[in-house]
């Protein structure tokens, strides 16, 4: 047992575990918030890897201990008991293995953020703006399947329906290593409502998914931002036109990768509540400023090793949504089914699980795990 060489990869880390323990009581750490949440993640997936680790421990010494009475023993009842707990823990050891490989691997530490996520209408004119709506509902019906958060941040309709841009915030649990794979070009193949003569268009939409900031990922200083008030316009209420609910954000940004300055500007007329309103576009700032100074990060990752996760880039189409057979293929995996109805209704989970399972057989593999 002492000589698998998944158990030498798992030494020293029950040192480890009890150390951040200790730490994570120090009132010196837990004053440095930034410093304790990171410990408090590293010893959650610590102690799930370790109960993985004396699990897989156990099933080796058992083997070991039944291969001994099996050498023994001569009563055929315990040798029959000893066989079959043999091949039972025999046959679970690969399973305990990959488990353990996959918890080996460096979690992505932007997994556990909630997101922010952007849909646009691209080619295809009216029809893109519908396809972008129906997107935007395809999300909102998976989010609640998942117990998920999500609140509409922005949005600007389509002449004919649907929308031009669309904006989410989305929050709850490991929001973003599960939506994450959705960023990129999603085509539609589909007659589109006012096509007279019944051919099928292609049309386009773009998803951005963007890991929100929390307040000390991004230093911003408040004092330098300008704060507009005005009054919300909209159908009627008992605020709108009398109240200045409605908040405009300007803030001088500097470009960390060309080093230019620019400034942002951010409204927010989302609610009737001023307070709440300037909350979300402070939010709405730390994320944008979060997405850019991490675009160089990102840009290194991904020349490192080949990602199905988007970086952004909007130009490589991810998956098509052809309705006149009903069929959805992601590009990326080669995956092909044909429940359209479903998927658009939210049932999304399953090409989700492969994009992991995918993601995860690359990862092992640049790991040799």
């Amino acid at each position: 047992m002492a000589d698998s060489p998944l158990l030498q990869r798992l030494e020293g880390l029950d040192a480890r575990f009890d150390e951040i323990g200790t730490l994570i009581t120090d009132p010196s750490v837990i004053a440095d918030q930034r410093r304790y949440v990171k410990l408090t993640k590293e010893y959650k997936s610590l102690e799930t890897l370790l109960q993985a680790a004396n699990h897989y421990r156990k099933l080796l010494t058992d083997i070991e201990q039944a291969k001994e009475l099996l050498a023994i023993e001569s009563d055929e009842e315990l040798r029959a008991m000893a066989r079959e707990e043999i091949d039972q823990n025999t046959a679970e050891l690969p399973k305990m293995e990959e488990h353990i490989k996959l918890l080996l691997i460096p979690e992505d530490p932007e997994d556990s953020k909630n997101v922010v996520l952007e849909i646009r209408g691209g080619t295809g004119g009216d029809e893109a703006a519908l396809f972008a709506g129906d997107l935007a509902r395809m999300y909102t019906r998976y989010c609640e399947r998942k117990g998920w958060g999500v609140q509409v941040s922005s949005y600007s309709e389509g002449a004919a329906g649907g929308y031009k841009e669309i904006i989410f915030s989305i929050t709850g649990d490991n929001v973003y290593g599960t939506l994450k794979y959705e960023s990129g070009v999603h085509r539609v193949q589909r007659v589109p409502v006012t096509e007279t003569q019944g051919r099928v268009h292609t049309s386009a939409a773009s998803v951005a998914v963007l890991p929100e900031a929390e307040p000390f990922d991004v230093h911003i200083n408040e004092g330098e931002i300008r704060w507009d008030y005005f009054r919300s316009s909209g159908a009627g209420g008992q605020n709108v036109n009398k109240v200045n609910s409605g908040v405009r954000l300007r803030y001088m940004w500097t470009n960390p990768v060309t080093n230019e300055q620019q400034e942002i500007l951010i409204e927010c007329t989302e609610t009737r509540d001023q307070p709440k309103n300037k909350e979300r576009a402070l939010a709405r700032l730390r994320t944008f400023i979060y997405d850019h100074e991490h675009q160089k990060y990102m840009d290194d990752i991904a020349s490192r090793r080949k990602t199905l996760v988007s970086t952004g880039d909007r130009s490589a189409k991810i998956r098509t949504y052809n309705f006149p057979q009903g069929r959805i293929t992601d590009h990326r995996i080669g995956y092909t089914i044909y429940n359209l109805p479903a998927f658009m209704d939210g049932d999304i989970q399953d090409c989700i699980d492969h994009l992991i399972v995918a993601e995860n057989a690359e990862k092992l593999k640049e790991a040799a795990l």
